[in-house]
């Protein structure tokens, strides 16, 4: 079944990729574990922003990141002779490309869902993770592998691929990440155990724009069904991917995910599909259940090298307009592989509205054996509990000379009410669940030693109902090396890269912002309009020269609007300087207006900039228009009437002081 509604999905990829005369096709590439070797893949994430590759999704193509070697070695020599002697145990015609034991004692009442860890407990004792390969040919590839844990074992990793670097087909238990979040991906990531199916990806970019698509249909567990009456079914999820990097170092895609299917009368034809796709709204929304998100990464390969990325995401599209997306879900994040010296560091922050991975429907939401197929911090809270929340992350990692590794990482997670206090939420006038504050930590050590790495974790932590948990493990991971024969899956890029990027530049900017907005609360009431107010404003951002006189970047806006703070995260922010002193802007993204809850939407502006009025000083003005940003009726003071929603239209001329480095 899921094989001949392929044909259809894939048909216009397929035309695409044969279509495409660029440099010669290679055969299939292999892909690397996802969040199941952690120290191997932080080195690999770190050699990406350095070889400036902007990923978007996951698990990243072995191929990627050797595109991605020669200008990283131009920074970092050492960490990429290690990344390119872990992947030449993926270059030969058979091998065994992960071995790994770990052994964990815990203590504790609570027996959690570990962070994105494929379903495992803080009280499963042990993890089995095994990954192995045969290549009889380019163009075909047959993976084994798995993991096995005290109360399941999942065949993740286990595949068949054909194909070439256009159009690569992977039939199997292959692991989805939709987004260029490493720890949060609100969209399908790793937080539960991975699904069969089949996907259509490429992972050379297509074009000048450097296209890259993914398409993808699983096979969900079954769960209770309310469609006709209550029966037991397993629903198909659909997937699709589409990205573009038109300028080197900045990209930008869109994500979309369908839950459909399950029997019953319950539609599951190509043809309902299609036409979902196209208009996820009125009658469709009753058979099947959606998200979708807009994503960002640029990346700086300098000195200080950051990449720097955004997730907008929604649930349903009930803020005014499929393409403004409904109960969003704000997350934004810097990745800095050498923040100083052998240390490296991460940030990454979300913010989502309520009934997140919840369906009338599909009794079990987006859900996996009812686990959360998307952020850790939604796992959470009592099952079927629609609440919103906020979360955060803070990693750091030290390379020791001895070849260690230390990494400390850190989790923060408040459900509703957003208000610092640790009572229960109230939701749309109706008393809640009594949730604590999440927190957790996770110290991590580990180090080669010879063909193995050996270390172990320390993760312990308060679940948001009060439960402590600890849980140490040790751990061995052994590979070794593939026998030789068919060439790798090199891309023939091997141009040596300069280390600096001319025109890149870290900046900050401070000044003044006059705003007004426009409130709607219900459709039967009048609009009204707020004084024009002043109050501070920040941003921190960073930019690239791409041509002669185009810049390409991102930016972190914070502003003080009617006594609230406004969030801005530029995945667009474009300049064009007309010589040395003026400059022009447009720029575009997801913002979050934060009261007592959150009011979230996207928002657009257009600047002008005096450049360089003294050595690294610049003065600019912007205009910001945000549209229709929706906040939920969830307190008891809020109106209850027809729509849940209360949407606000935001205007906004921000004068500012720039300095950039």
């Amino acid at each position: 079944m899921i094989e001949a509604r392929w044909r259809w999905m894939g048909a216009g990829v397929v035309a695409l990729g044969l279509a495409w005369r660029g440099a010669q096709a290679v055969g299939v590439s292999p892909y690397l574990p996802l969040n199941m070797e952690p120290e191997v893949e932080r080195q690999v994430e770190r050699v990406l922003i350095l070889g400036d590759e902007p990923i978007l999704q996951r698990p990243i193509a072995a191929a990627t990141v050797m595109r991605a070697l020669p200008k990283a070695c131009a920074i970092d020599q050492e960490l990429c002779e290690r990344v390119r002697g872990y992947l030449q145990r993926y270059m030969g015609t058979a091998g065994i490309t992960l071995a790994s034991l770990d052994v964990a004692e815990s203590h504790g009442k609570a027996n959690d869902v570990m962070p994105n860890a494929h379903g495992i407990l803080t009280k499963d004792h042990y993890q089995l993770e095994a990954e192995g390969y045969i290549q009889p040919s380019d163009y075909l590839l047959v993976n084994a592998g798995g993991i096995a844990y005290s109360h399941r074992a999942v065949p993740t990793g286990t595949m068949v691929s054909v194909g070439w670097d256009a159009a690569q087909l992977d039939i199997g238990w292959r692991d989805h990440w939709m987004s260029p979040m490493t720890d949060s991906t609100m969209l399908p990531g790793t937080e539960a155990p991975t699904m069969p199916g089949v996907t259509l990806s490429n992972f050379r970019p297509l074009t000048r724009l450097g296209i890259q698509y993914e398409l993808f249909v699983v096979r969900m567990s079954e769960q209770p069904i309310s469609y006709n009456g209550l029966h037991e079914g397993r629903p198909n999820l659909f997937g699709f991917h589409l990205s573009i990097e038109p300028v080197p170092g900045w990209t930008f895609g869109v994500n979309r995910v369908l839950e459909y299917g399950g029997g019953n009368g319950l539609p599951s034809s190509a043809s309902f599909l299609a036409n979902e796709f196209v208009k996820p709204s009125g009658n469709n929304q009753n058979r099947s259940n959606t998200e979708a998100s807009y994503v960002s990464r640029f990346t700086l390969p300098t000195r200080t090298p950051l990449a720097i990325y955004a997730e907008y995401a929604g649930e349903d599209n009930s803020n005014g307009g499929s393409y403004l997306l409904g109960q969003g879900a704000l997350s934004a994040g810097i990745d800095m592989p050498k923040l100083w010296g052998h240390f490296d560091a991460t940030l990454e922050g979300s913010e989502w509205q309520d009934i997140w991975y919840t369906h009338f429907d599909y009794l079990y939401g987006m859900s996996y054996d009812q686990i959360v197929l998307g952020n850790w911090g939604a796992q959470q809270r009592t099952f079927g509990d629609g609440v919103g929340a906020r979360s955060a992350m803070a990693r750091i990692g030290w390379e020791f000379p001895n070849g260690g590794y230390l990494e400390e990482k850190v989790h923060l997670l408040a459900n509703e009410p957003y208000n610092g206090q640790d009572d229960s939420r109230t939701y749309r006038g109706i008393p809640g669940i009594p949730y604590k504050h999440y927190y957790d930590a996770t110290i991590t050590y580990s180090k080669p030693l010879g063909a193995a790495t050996v270390g172990g974790d320390l993760f312990f932590g308060r679940d948001v109902f009060g439960a402590k948990f600890t849980r140490l493990d040790g751990f061995v991971r052994f590979s070794p090396s593939a026998h030789h024969g068919y060439a790798d899956f090199d891309t023939d890029d091997h141009t040596p890269a300069a280390p600096l990027i001319p025109g890149a530049e870290v900046f900050v900017d401070a000044g003044v912002n006059g705003a007004s907005y426009k409130t709607n609360l219900e459709p039967n009431l009048p609009i009204t309009t707020s004084k024009w107010q002043a109050g501070p404003h920040i941003g921190l951002g960073a930019r690239r020269a791409v041509s002669d006189n185009n810049d390409m970047g991102a930016r972190l806006e914070l502003d003080d609007v009617a006594g609230r703070t406004l969030i801005g995260v530029r995945m667009l922010d474009w300049r064009y300087r007309f010589g040395k002193t003026v400059a022009v802007s447009a720029f575009a993204g997801p913002a979050d207006w934060e009261q007592r809850t959150p009011a979230l939407s996207l928002y657009a502006g257009a600047g002008l900039q005096l450049r360089n009025l003294r050595p690294g000083w610049d003065v600019g003005a912007d205009f910001r228009y945000g549209q229709n940003l929706a906040r939920d009726h969830q307190l008891p003071t809020d109106i209850q009437g027809v729509r849940a929603e209360t949407f606000y239209k935001v205007e906004s001329i921000t004068l500012s002081l720039s300095r950039h480095f």
